[in-house]
Formats: structure tokens, C-alpha cells, sequence
């Protein structure tokens, strides 16, 4: 398998970074933190200094005034959020501020995934109206959903839409608008998700009454809208679920993100909501070593399989718990739906690879330069998952469309790191698509019935165009392309060098995701001195190693039993090893390991 390894520090970058252990040195430089200043500030991030103003966003400042208006008048607010573990953990915010503050004429409206479909609908407009509400707060979403908007105001409500979406060529006639993506939104950093944006704005309200409140005489902030229980600082300890969002939603971890993830997750590790009590207890989670693993692959799915299965409220209720009671039983749920999701997704997962299959052979180099396929008995719900799954697989992007509930064709795509899926739903012909939406590498769409039979057609012509115009492409570094493994090497290591001192190097470089990768490190002609295959299926596998002093060293890849290498690995025979290194709290011991990404076999 081709793979590269980063080129070493420069002497005058080494120089720079002098600070710090010459490993720490060299994963900051090729991070891009190539001073002292910006490589504390990563691995320290202040939140004071770090997190920016508010009002910096369009709309913002204009959306906090109505907000604020509307708590003052007693006005029936909506929030209206996405179905997903972005939009969830952003409804639970805004629950959460506004009984916080005393405040009770709201609502929170997470429309059905299947039934009806990604972003604002006019059914639930009607819906909404007849409640009496009068200001609608969309939370990522409603940045396409033009329509909708449209009969909102025409109903008589006002409609905040805050969102983190590509911004389309027309935007709905709403109040106010709070989407960093804007063309002429001036925001310093342009990767934040749907929650952090609804974070944002709630910071603005917050801003916006302490401006106001001290624009009068002897007034104090408990006079204000934000009541005598309101304390301040007291919005950080809505981190969690901002930390929860940022870490699902597939946005780099570096600039504010970094500062919400890292912030987040040392409050979900402190954080008293009952209902995520529970379920770290049933997943056998230590809530005090939570990592950003223990959010994507525990957490997350779990809030997502809410939607996906039909249920989403299901999820804001664990996340908003207030008894014991209700967070025992919601944790049991999702947990259940989660299992009863993995099964669908599988045999989805089986039956499109067969497809793939017996249309192009083994030979992957075969497959378009898009894979696109559907089925009108397919659920879209869950075919994000799976087209997620294919595309990291495949290594390009896959859209997979189905039917839902109202007969409409709707689909999920994913990029696979190779092209933004919006720029390449973008560049398909006007009228094919009824809407589209998301960004670089996630996005939805739904499809006219009369040209979904030529989806695969538009979709690839358009990838081919953009692949030309903008030659996208596969990272290449020194030359050389690392095409199967799809990441660089940051280092080569020898067994003897795996300590708990280079763990604690790379750990301060942590939380880790899309944009800051774990770093890996090849381990050259290294021989197994044991292998194994483990867990109730034997689908997970473990290779032991050793030091030179014959200390052991685990190695370990979760679902890697069906691996060709896994198949072939043998102990006493020398292998190349590509690994990241890790903490292990397994079984109540703390283990130092390494997490296999693959093995190279002579």
C-alpha cells in the first residue's frame, strides 16, 4: 500500500517551537502551528479570549432585540431545529435558557425524519400558527427553505433562521437571518455547527440585555429579562451540548470549534444532566474520562437513532431530563432503538455493497468517480449512515436515495474527503434537484420523480467538472500519494518509544476530529508476539507487540476481523503497523495501547 510520511521539522521550526518536546514540535508544525503563540493558544485554548464577539455575526444583534422583545411581551416562540445530534443538543440550549431565565411561553417543535423530511414544511407552519406563535427561531436549518418562510409571514409570525448550511442564491423573506456561510457575514471563523450558532445568539441576548441594562440608572442585570437566577458565566454550562453538536457534525476541530470542543467536553465531564448520567452508566462510560471517541461512536448514534427511527423527540427528553425516572427510561430506549438501527443499517449497508458488487467487480478503480444509487423501498433516514460508511470505503462521494413517508424521493450524501457535496449538487442542471442543502462533507437532498433515473448521469458529469476545474484530489505531500490510507503518517516510531510521556504529548493536541486528526505513526518490521479475535461475534481483533525490555505492547482494531491483513497476520511474522496511541480504561485499568488503522503485510 503507497503511503507517505510528513517530511521532518524544519531547524528554524524546531527553533520556533523550542518549547516543547521535539514529537509535540513536529505534530504542531504540520498542524500549521508554527509559532509559540498560536501552538498555546491550541493547546490551551482561553474561552475568554478565544470565543468571539457575537455580535460579529449578521443578524445577531437584530435577532437578540426581537428574542429579547418577545420574552418581555410574552410572546409564543418556537424553536424549530433539526432532527440530528446538531440540532438536538441545540433545542436542549434553548430549553434550557429559557427556563433558566423564568421564561415559559415556548415550544420545541423536532419534526418526524421520515414523514417529514429535512428543514422547515408548511404543514407545521399551519401547525405552529395554530398555536399562536408569533416568533419562529429555526435552528440548523430553514437557509433554503424558501416556501415555508414565505406562509410564516404570511400567517403573521416573524422567522429568525439560524443556520450553518451554504447559503442558496435566493434566501427566505425572514426577520433576520444568522448564518456565518452568508456571503457578506464578516464572522471570523466560518466552520461552526447549527448549536454553535444558536450558542451565539444566545450569547448575543445575553450582551444585548447587559448593554441595555446598563443603559439605566442604578439598574442591575436582575431586573432584566435574564431574572435573579440567572448568574454570570452561567451560559458555559451550556458547553455540553454544544460540545456534543460541534464533535457529531463533521466540522474541523480548529479555531472557535476547537475552543467549543475542548470546553465542552470538560463540562459533559462534570455536567449533572441526569439523563446523560444515565446513559454513560449503561454504555460503562467513566463520565469523568469522557473523550471525543466516546461522544462520535457512543453518544452520537444514540441521539441520531431517535430520528432515524422515528422518534426524535425521544432524544431531547434524555438530554432534558429532569428525574431519574424519565433519564432511566429514555436511556433504555435509545439504547434499544440504537441496537434495532445497527441491524437495518447493516443489511442496508450488505445489500448496496452487493449491488456495487455485481455492477463493477472487486476491481474498486472501476467504480464511478460518484457512486449514486437508490431504491423507493430504501428509508432515507438511514441512508446517511450508510452512504457515510461507503464513502469512507470508497474513498469518493455516495449518494443514496428512497422514498419517505409522503412518497417523496429523498436522499443523503456524503464526500468521502475527496469534493464538497454541495458544490457538487450545485453544479447539476436547475430542476432536478426540488432542494438540496448541507455542506462540504454532509449534505441532503430531494429529487423530482422524473429525473431521479438520471441522477447518476448529472451527478457524475458534475463531479467530473468540478474534479477538472478545481483538480480536487487526493493530499499529496513530498510526491507521494497516500491513496488507500487517505491520511498522512505524522511519524515513524519503534515499539520502545510507546510511553505514557508521548501519549501525554499527543493527548494535549486532543479533542481530536475532522480538521485535527489523531496522529498516526508506521511501526516498521514489527513481529507479533500474539493475535486474537475477541467480542461475541469475534469481529474485533488484538495484536500484542513488545519492547525491547519484552514489556507488551496491545494493539487493537474494533470490527478489524474481517480485514484482508487480519486474515493473513501471523505471530513471529514482521508487519508494518500504522497506528495512533491511545489511553485505554477498559475494565477499570488504565492501559496504554495503540489503535490499528492498518497493516501492512510483506
Amino acid at each position: 500500500m503507497p503511503y507517505s510520511i510528513r517530511r521532518t521539522i524544519t531547524n528554524d521550526g524546531q527553533s520556533r517551537l523550542a518549547a516543547f518536546s521535539p514529537l509535540l514540535a513536529h505534530l504542531l508544525f504540520h498542524r500549521g502551528l508554527k509559532d509559540i503563540n498560536s501552538a498555546k493558544a491550541f493547546i490551551d485554548p482561553d474561552f475568554d479570549l478565544h470565543v468571539h464577539d457575537p455580535f460579529l455575526l449578521k443578524g445577531a444583534e437584530k435577532s437578540a432585540e426581537r428574542i429579547i422583545s418577545a420574552i418581555e411581551n410574552n410572546e409564543r416562540i418556537a424553536i424549530y431545529s433539526d432532527y440530528d445530534a446538531d440540532g438536538i443538543p441545540g433545542a436542549v440550549i434553548w430549553n434550557d435558557f429559557f427556563t433558566r431565565i423564568g421564561f415559559k411561553n415556548f415550544s420545541i417543535y423536532i419534526p418526524h425524519r421520515h414523514n417529514e423530511g429535512f428543514g422547515l414544511n408548511l404543514e407545521a407552519i399551519e401547525q405552529l400558527d395554530s398555536e399562536g406563535v408569533k416568533l419562529l427561531v429555526t435552528l440548523d436549518c430553514g437557509i433554503t427553505d424558501v416556501k415555508p418562510v414565505e406562509l410564516a409571514v404570511k400567517k403573521g409570525m416573524e422567522v429568525i433562521i439560524t443556520d450553518h448550511h451554504e447559503t442558496p442564491a435566493v434566501l427566505p423573506p425572514a426577520f433576520a437571518i444568522v448564518d456565518h456561510k452568508q456571503k457578506d457575514c464578516n464572522y471570523p471563523d466560518k466552520n461552526l455547527c447549527g448549536s454553535a450558532v444558536a450558542f451565539k445568539l444566545i450569547q448575543a441576548i445575553i450582551k444585548k440585555t447587559k448593554q441595555e441594562s446598563s443603559n439605566i440608572e442604578n439598574s442591575k442585570i436582575g431586573s432584566s429579562i435574564l431574572g435573579a437566577n440567572w448568574k454570570e458565566g452561567h451560559e458555559k454550562w451550556l458547553l455540553d451540548m454544544v460540545g456534543i453538536a460541534t464533535l457529531s457534525d463533521m466540522v474541523p476541530l480548529t479555531g472557535e470549534n476547537r475552543v467549543f470542543a475542548f470546553y465542552g467536553l470538560n463540562v459533559l465531564r462534570q455536567s449533572p444532566r441526569k439523563g446523560l448520567i444515565r446513559l454513560l452508566e449503561k454504555l460503562k462510560i467513566s463520565q469523568k474520562h469522557l473523550t471525543e471517541d466516546d461522544v462520535a461512536f457512543m453518544i452520537t448514534p444514540r441521539i441520531n437513532a431517535a430520528s432515524r427511527m422515528g422518534l426524535p423527540m425521544d432524544a431531547f427528553s434524555l438530554l432534558s431530563a429532569q428525574t431519574d425516572e424519565d433519564a432511566r427510561t429514555y436511556a433504555d430506549h435509545l439504547d434499544s432503538i440504537n441496537n434495532e438501527r445497527k441491524g437495518v443499517v447493516a443489511s442496508l449497508s450488505k445489500e448496496i455493497k452487493k449491488i456495487l458488487h455485481d455492477r463493477y467487480g472487486t476491481d474498486e478503480s472501476l467504480l464511478p468517480s460518484a457512486i449514486v444509487l437508490g431504491n423507493p423501498d430504501w428509508r432515507p433516514s438511514l441512508l446517511g449512515l450508510v452512504a457515510n460508511t461507503c464513502a469512507e470505503q470508497f474513498m469518493r462521494p455516495v449518494f443514496l436515495w428512497g422514498r419517505d413517508g409522503d412518497g417523496g424521493i429523498k436522499g443523503s450524501c456524503r464526500s468521502g474527503g475527496v469534493s464538497s457535496v454541495v458544490d457538487i449538487m450545485r453544479a447539476v442542471p436547475e430542476g432536478v434537484f426540488i432542494k438540496y442543502g448541507g455542506h462540504t462533507h454532509s449534505g441532503g437532498f430531494e429529487v423530482s420523480g422524473d429525473q431521479v433515473h438520471f441522477l447518476d448521469k448529472y451527478l457524475n458529469e458534475a463531479q467530473a467538472r468540478i474534479k477538472e476545474l478545481k483538480n480536487v484530489g487526493i493530499k499529496v505531500e513530498n510526491g507521494t500519494k497516500s491513496e488507500e490510507l487517505g491520511e498522512m503518517i505524522d511519524m515513524e516510531l519503534s515499539m520502545d518509544d510507546i510511553n505514557w510521556s508521548i501519549y501525554n504529548d499527543i493527548n494535549k493536541l486532543a479533542p481530536f476530529g475532522l480538521g485535527n486528526p489523531k496522529p498516526l505513526f508506521l511501526f516498521k518490521k514489527v513481529s507479533p508476539v500474539a493475535v486474537r479475535q475477541f467480542g461475541k461475534a469475534k469481529e474485533h481483533i488484538g495484536i500484542d507487540f513488545t519492547k525491547s525490555n519484552k514489556q507488551k505492547i496491545p494493539a487493537i482494531s474494533f470490527f478489524g476481523a474481517g480485514e484482508k491483513w487480519a486474515k493473513e497476520i501471523e505471530v513471529g511474522k514482521p508487519v508494518d503497523l500504522i497506528a495512533s496511541v491511545e489511553k485505554s480504561l477498559f475494565g477499570g485499568r488504565t492501559e496504554l495501547r495503540l489503535r490499528i488503522v492498518d497493516v501492512v503485510l510483506d
